[in-house]
């Protein structure tokens, strides 16, 4: 049950989980990157690179959060094996907008779950990564994009949601597309400074492509 946003930021911090600790990594290497960043580039130090490495670290914190109840191996986090993934998966089948989806869920996906529930969780999880580091941050924003898509069309009918909470999403995603959020006080930033010398090369224009 939620309390108040400063008590869950604590438990979420302090989960005796796994999770919690992959979680402080990420946290230890966004900030790393961050202060690298902000000690040996002049023109990382604005308020405008600030404010976007905190965008762009807590819009990845939010898709941290949505794999933490779908785990794996029975993607979900309940004991019991309820709710999770498979929960969602039938909401989908039920109320998306257009019959096509719903078909494509009822016939392809739920009948094989487990092929698909991993592409789901392991694709959450590179989003989370790629964002709160911001490493190949445009890709990041890239798949957040097409994955906010899938949640707006699928849970569309849904009476107990709101479209416009997808909608804010998808609108989020397209801004990181366009600003590269991870060239303010990132990894993307370190990477584009060392691959200068490198820019017409096939790794240089493939870094600038990704970040």
């Amino acid at each position: 049950m939620r309390t108040t946003p400063f008590a869950d930021a604590v438990g979420f911090l302090t989960q005796p989980r796994w999770t919690t600790g992959v979680f402080w990594i990420l946290v230890i290497v966004s900030v790393i990157a961050a202060w690298a960043n902000w000690r040996r580039d002049p023109d990382q130090r604005s308020g405008r690179r600030f404010w976007t490495w905190v965008a762009r670290f807590a819009v990845g914190t939010m898709w941290w959060t949505q794999t933490l109840w779908k785990l794996p191996p029975t993607y979900t986090d309940r004991p019991d094996g309820s709710g999770g993934l498979r929960f969602w998966v039938g909401q989908m089948a039920q109320y998306a907008a257009f019959g096509g989806h719903r078909d494509f869920i009822k016939h392809v996906v739920q009948p094989h779950f487990y092929v698909f529930a991993p592409q789901v969780y392991l694709g959450e999880v590179l989003i989370a990564v790629l964002l709160i580091v911001g490493l190949f941050s445009r890709l990041g924003a890239v798949l957040g994009l097409l994955a906010a898509l899938n949640l707006w069309l699928g849970l569309y009918r849904d009476p107990y949601e709101w479209p416009w909470t997808y909608v804010f999403l998808i609108v989020i995603q397209l801004l990181f597309m366009l600003s590269r959020p991870g060239r303010s006080l990132g990894i993307d930033a370190i990477l584009l400074r060392h691959a200068d010398r490198a820019r017409d090369t096939a790794w240089g224009r493939v870094l600038r492509l990704l970040s």
